[in-house]
């Protein structure tokens, strides 16, 4: 699967939308709406919230409808909250505990959110219906967007 995004100017573009803003809430609906309509292989594109220790909740997200709360013991989303480490996977059938929030999900990039005390305040995730959607650049340069932008709040 080759990268269709250019990432030059998604970040840019955020960049752009972003300057000033501090609400975390505000920078995740714009990341979520600039990614999911940067390429067709996102189907589901939003972020989970830690909103009370060891658990997610969702939103702000673009596409279907998604799990409402997912502890940190949990999927692949759980897992980057726990672990702080990227979660790309290829094919979700194959990862323990994935959690089918869609049906037609087959692969998942999930980046941890870390606010500037170096927590973990959210995660990003981003759903494809094809196998082995995302590659090791979308998840470099999904990272380094987040960085920059929620480095600072």
């Amino acid at each position: 699967m080759t990268t269709c995004v250019n990432y030059s100017d998604l970040t840019k573009t955020i960049a752009a939308l972003t300057d000033g803003e501090t609400d975390a809430v505000a920078l995740m609906a714009t990341i979520a709406c600039e990614v999911h309509h940067a390429d067709d292989r996102f189907n589901w594109t939003g972020f989970y919230r830690v909103v009370e220790p060891e658990l997610l909740k969702i939103g702000p997200y673009q596409g279907g409808h998604g799990c409402l709360q997912i502890p940190f013991a949990r999927g692949v989303c759980g897992a980057a909250a726990r672990t702080g480490d990227i979660q790309l996977v290829p094919d979700v059938d194959a990862f323990p505990g994935h959690i089918a929030c869609a049906s037609s999900t087959r692969s998942e990039l999930v980046l941890p959110v870390f606010g500037s005390a170096g927590e973990v305040i959210a995660v990003f995730d981003l759903d494809s219906d094809l196998p082995d959607a995302f590659t090791e650049t979308d998840a470099a340069e999904l990272d380094k967007i987040l960085r920059q932008v929620f480095g600072r709040i």
